[in-house]
């Protein structure tokens, strides 16, 4: 790729306008992981489809995104960074116009569904080519407080999606989708006018690795998120996990005898590499899955509206950007060592405390300051700390400038890992929340039936009719918002136990730097 400008100031704002754009197009992909689920009634009732075809719509876009990363981040290496951001950021747009136009009727589902996995698609074209684009722009010394900043603003558009999806469908569902079209063009023009033009490396594509990873991912990812809704034993979960793990295998053969493979593989011998990638994974378990288990949790449990969940989730963000900050100076000097123990350790006792202070219902859930902004800020920090910095000292181990394979590496990991949290403590959830419940339901003279309908109106995707279910009974409404809290615990302790492990991967990382440089 073309080096910018190499004079400090001109370098500086080149860099910078890099940087912005880019925060742009990425932002799309990470608000459009999130920015469906609260205004998924609204979307039901309109289009008149059902929830399994909403749950479609959502799970299209992880899928497509999971299994095109690899494809993508090779392809940006060979044609270029910059024009396969450009064709990234082009579909996104035109996909999320898409999505807004579908049309009442039969029709309405398949519309959708489509069009989601289409977004998928180019979301995962664009994102390695824009990190690759932002590392090469900022110099090494640099580099870490750069990528910070970038995942901090990135990182947050999954915490403000719920939010603004939230705010939006007041006006209409639609505008979820067409709010896209202006950042799209936007983040184009910047990345017109900022970038400048690159060659990418010689080689080829390895289509068939390409076609094999992509299977496998998508089997993998669909038997995770499907399992929370069928349960681990049924054989439309395990058999899709169990072929795409074979599948895997599978790819990583192919790629050892390819020539020009979809992945090199020797990036893998560099202890550094693997590392941070398998820290990136457990981080992910807990930071993909806290925004919806927030979310319910705000709705459900502290009674909050649908906007003013946001609170739980910006005292969480607070705590995320204030420590990314401090951990990518620290990383800069230091190396990821230090960064990833002290990120594992602070994010165990955040989320430890999390759990310890969820069942203590007792407490204005509307003021900012309150006995959960805490929990919330140290769980953040700890996230915040380790998670910009693994993901650069990946990108810094990148053999020659295989910037954009790399950095599909990671996010596929962090895909596998968002999956694999949610499916996991969903299914938890759900288990002891259905225990918990019925119980308590029977206990005030309802029926199984009105807790079995509570609970599927609280982990389907509807939070706010648990509620509305048991507004006539006051004993029944209390049962609701105590024992999701109850059920929400295990979650939080699942995080904490996944930033634990975070902690001990850092003795196995290698002390200083240790990173490459890229030719």
């Amino acid at each position: 790729m073309t080096a910018l400008p190499a004079s400090g100031a001109v370098q500086s704002r080149a860099a910078k306008g890099v940087w912005a754009g880019l925060v742009l197009a990425v932002s799309m992909t990470t608000i459009d992981q999130t920015i469906v689920a609260l205004s998924s009634p609204s979307i039901q009732d309109h289009l008149s489809i059902s929830h399994a075809d909403l749950q479609w719509a959502v799970n299209a876009y992880l899928l497509t995104t999971a299994s095109f990363f690899l494809l993508g981040g090779r392809l940006a290496d060979l044609l270029g960074h910059r024009r396969m951001a450009l064709i990234g950021i082009a579909g996104f747009g035109v996909t999320s116009l898409l999505c807004g136009l579908t049309p009442e009727g039969s029709f309405a589902a398949p519309w959708l569904i489509t069009a989601r996995a289409l977004q998928g698609v180019s979301g995962a074209l664009m994102f390695p080519a824009a990190i690759g684009i932002v590392v090469q722009s900022f110099p090494r010394e640099r580099r870490g407080r750069a990528m910070a900043t970038f995942f901090t603003i990135t990182g947050a558009m999954t915490a403000i999606g719920p939010v603004a999806g939230g705010y939006l469908t007041q006006w209409t569902w639609r505008s979820i989708f067409w709010i896209n079209v202006p950042v799209a063009v936007a983040a184009a023009i910047l990345t017109v006018r900022m970038v400048p033009r690159s060659k990418g490396t010689a080689g080829t594509v390895d289509w068939r690795g390409a076609a094999v990873s992509a299977v496998a991912m998508a089997l993998v990812v669909f038997g995770l998120q499907q399992a929370g809704a069928w349960g681990w034993t049924s054989p439309g979960v395990w058999v899709p996990i169990a072929v795409g793990a074979l599948t895997l295998v599978r790819f990583v053969g192919l790629e050892r005898r390819t020539p020009m493979p979809l992945v090199n593989l020797e990036v893998m011998r560099d202890r550094g590499f693997a590392v941070s990638t398998l820290a990136m994974f457990f981080a992910s378990v807990a930071f993909i899955s806290v925004f919806f288990f927030l979310s319910v949790y705000g709705q459900v449990s502290l009674r909050l509206p649908v906007g003013d969940t946001g609170l739980l989730l910006l005292k969480f963000f607070i705590g995320f950007a204030v420590a990314a900050r401090l951990g990518s100076a620290r990383f800069d000097r230091h190396g990821a060592r230090p960064v990833v123990l002290m990120g594992g350790v602070v994010g165990t006792v955040g989320f430890l405390w999390l759990a310890r202070t969820a069942t203590d219902l007792g407490f204005d859930a509307s003021a900012f300051l309150n006995r959960q902004t805490w929990p919330l800020l140290v769980a953040g920090a700890g996230i915040g700390f380790m998670f910009s910095p693994v993901s650069t000292d990946a990108l810094n181990r990148a053999i020659g400038a295989s910037y954009g394979e790399v950095s599909a590496v990671t996010q596929t990991v962090k895909n596998f890992g968002g999956a694999l949290g949610l499916a996991l403590f969903s299914t938890l959830v759900t288990h002891r929340l259905t225990q918990k419940l019925t119980d308590s339901i029977l206990a005030v003279g309802g029926t199984s039936r009105d807790a079995g309908r509570a609970v599927d109106a609280v982990t389907g995707g509807d939070p706010g009719a648990a509620g509305g279910l048991a507004a006539g009974n006051a004993s029944a409404l209390r049962a609701v918002r105590v024992d999701y809290a109850s059920a929400a615990q295990v979650a939080f302790y699942g995080m904490a136990g996944a930033m634990a492990v975070v902690a001990l991967l850092a003795w196995w990382y290698p002390r200083g730097s240790g990173t490459r440089e890229a030719s």
